[in-house]
């Protein structure tokens, strides 16, 4: 952690503290509706029945699971379709009406689809969150490749460098911060395919907890259930930005970068 971020937190922290606490106030008071709104303790009362009797485990492995998946899987292809395409023209020129027809397309709508091919099991969540992070790591590759400078390659060419040096010294660590820039959005894409198949059908998982709870007007269960999904997914976020710095020290200022 920077000095800054150090300075940061305690500021952070209190504003989070204000927040919860002005929530608190409202519901109390009868001026926010707790039937609609929920209640910060009953919130907390919840996640302390599920990670006291340890109910939630299960379900938290599971969605965990398909969301690394998810993520693991997007970024792969993402990264191997965006340099082929960026570094062949050709190709990309051929399939850019495709790839785009299918960018555009709300890929939600895949789930039930994916449900049929797959079954209810964790596939047909980890199929419709790589769809989500694909396109998210994809165009960021692509576009790292297509910024580097022609001046640069031809220095390399001339130098002797292969097609293959020019993709490890060259190409690849223009596409790897662009990469990272894609991989912090793609940690929620990642969560939302996970969550949203699990809406669809499902007997296990956060999202089928939620939709649990949804279905019994429990506001404080569905908060709950957000509640861990935001940790988990500030959590895999800290890890790539740790990746991140790790592998991308030779970038000015690297250290001490903010990251949002």
């Amino acid at each position: 952690m920077s000095a800054a971020a150090r300075r940061l937190w305690p500021y952070q922290l209190a504003l989070l503290t204000a927040l919860i606490g002005a929530w608190h106030a409202l519901t109390a008071a009868g001026l926010l509706s707790p039937f609609f709104f929920g209640r910060p303790l009953e919130v907390a009362r919840v996640l302390g029945t599920w990670f006291g009797s340890g109910s939630i485990f299960p379900h938290l492995g599971v969605t965990l699971l398909e969301t690394l998946l998810a993520f693991a899987g997007g970024t792969l292809l993402g990264v191997l379709c965006g340099l082929w395409l960026g570094l062949s023209p050709f190709a990309a020129a051929l399939l850019d009406p495709y790839i785009k027809a299918a960018n555009a397309m709300p890929r939600v709508v895949l789930a039930p689809i994916f449900a049929m091919w797959l079954g209810l099991g964790i596939w047909s969540k980890v199929l419709l969150g790589v769809t989500l992070v694909f396109f998210i790591v994809f165009f960021n590759v692509y576009q790292g490749v297509k910024d580097v400078n022609p001046v640069i390659v031809d220095n390399a060419r001339m130098l002797g460098a292969s097609r293959r040096q020019l993709l490890r010294y060259v190409y690849w660590p223009s596409a790897l911060s662009w990469v990272f820039s894609s991989l912090h959005t793609a940690v929620g894409m990642a969560f939302v395919g996970a969550v949203v198949g699990e809406y669809l059908g499902s007997a296990k998982g956060v999202g089928y907890l939620i939709l649990q709870a949804e279905g019994s007007f429990d506001v404080n269960a569905v908060l709950a259930g957000i509640v861990v999904l935001t940790i988990c997914a500030l959590l895999l976020d800290t890890a790539v930005t740790r990746l991140e710095r790790r592998l991308l020290r030779w970038r000015p200022g690297q250290g001490d970068a903010a990251h949002f």
